[in-house]
C-alpha cells in the first residue's frame, strides 16, 4: 500500500529476488525485476464545524459560509489531482459523514452537503470529530479541520491524529471576536448555549479587558498547536482567504 507499478528494468547485482518478473523473465531469457514508485493518489478529508457558533458574521460573510467555500475550493483541487475527497460535518455529534470517492459528481455532492445540512445539535466538539475520523480512516489521509475552535477538551485527540495523518487547522474568525466595535448597549446571544446577556461596548475599559482576553486565548492556541506541530491557516471574515490559503501551501513547498 502506497507503492503502485512503474516499469521493469534488467536485473542488477544486488535486487531482491522477491522483485524479479518472472513472466518478462522467461519472455526475455534475461532475469527484469519490477521497479515501484511512490503512489501519488491521496485521500483528502474535510472536517467541517457546522455547530452554532459558525452562523455569525459581524460583515457580509458568516464563519460557516466562508468555511463552506473554502472546503468547496480545495475539494475541487484535490480532484484535479485525481484524489479523493471524505467529508465529516459535525457539531458536538457527527451530522453527516460522506466517505471519500473520487470524481467531479462526487464533490458536488460534498458541496451540497456542505450548503444545505441543517444542523441537529448547537454545541461544539472537535475531540469527537477527531475520534469518529480515526476510526472511520484506513490510511494516511491529508485532513483539513476547518472550524472556529471555540470548543475545549481536544488537544489530546488532536496530537495523537496528527501524529499519523497530515492535519492542517482552518481557525475561521471574526473581526468582532477579536475586537468588538463600540456598539453601545447591545444584547449578546450565545448561538451554542442560548444564553442571552448585556454589555456595554461604549466602556473603554470593558473593551480593552475583552481584547486581552481574547489575545491571550489565541495565543494559547497558537502556542498548544506548536507544541504539537499542528499547522494552522488563519482565515478572517472580512479578508480575502485565497491569500493566507496561498501563503500557506507556498510555505509547505518550501518547509519539504
Amino acid at each position: 500500500r502506497g507503492m503502485t507499478f512503474s516499469e521493469v528494468r534488467e536485473y542488477e547485482p544486488g535486487d531482491d529476488i522477491r522483485l524479479i518478473d518472472w513472466n518478462v523473465t522467461a519472455r526475455a531469457r534475461e532475469p527484469f525485476v519490477k521497479i515501484f514508485e511512490e503512489e501519488r493518489e491521496l485521500t483528502v478529508y474535510f472536517l467541517v464545524d457546522i455547530s452554532r457558533s459558525g452562523y455569525f458574521g459581524s460583515g457580509k460573510s458568516l464563519k460557516q459560509e466562508i468555511g463552506a467555500e473554502i472546503a468547496a475550493v480545495l475539494g475541487f483541487s484535490a480532484i484535479k489531482n485525481n484524489d479523493k475527497v471524505g467529508l465529516i460535518l459535525f457539531s458536538d455529534q457527527i451530522e453527516k459523514y460522506v466517505p471519500p470517492k473520487k470524481g467531479k459528481s462526487h464533490v458536488l455532492r460534498v458541496i451540497r452537503e456542505l450548503l444545505y445540512i441543517k444542523p441537529r445539535e448547537k454545541s461544539t466538539s472537535i475531540k469527537g470529530v477527531i475520534d469518529f475520523f480515526m476510526f472511520v480512516a484506513k490510511r494516511k489521509s491529508v485532513v483539513f479541520l476547518i472550524s472556529d475552535y471555540i470548543d475545549e477538551g481536544f488537544w489530546q485527540s488532536l496530537k495523537i491524529a496528527n501524529r499519523k495523518h497530515d492535519l492542517i487547522g482552518v481557525k475561521l474568525q471574526d473581526p468582532s471576536e477579536i475586537s468588538i466595535p463600540n456598539f453601545g448597549l447591545i444584547k449578546i446571544y450565545d448561538p451554542e448555549s442560548g444564553e442571552a446577556f448585556w454589555i456595554d461596548t461604549s466602556d473603554v475599559a470593558d473593551r480593552k479587558k475583552n481584547e486581552i482576553q481574547n489575545k491571550s486565548r489565541a495565543d494559547e492556541f497558537d502556542l498548544q498547536s506548536k507544541k504539537i506541530g499542528f499547522d494552522i491557516i488563519p482565515i478572517r471574515t472580512d479578508e480575502d482567504y485565497v491569500k493566507p490559503l496561498r501563503d500557506f501551501f507556498k510555505m509547505r513547498e518550501t518547509r519539504v
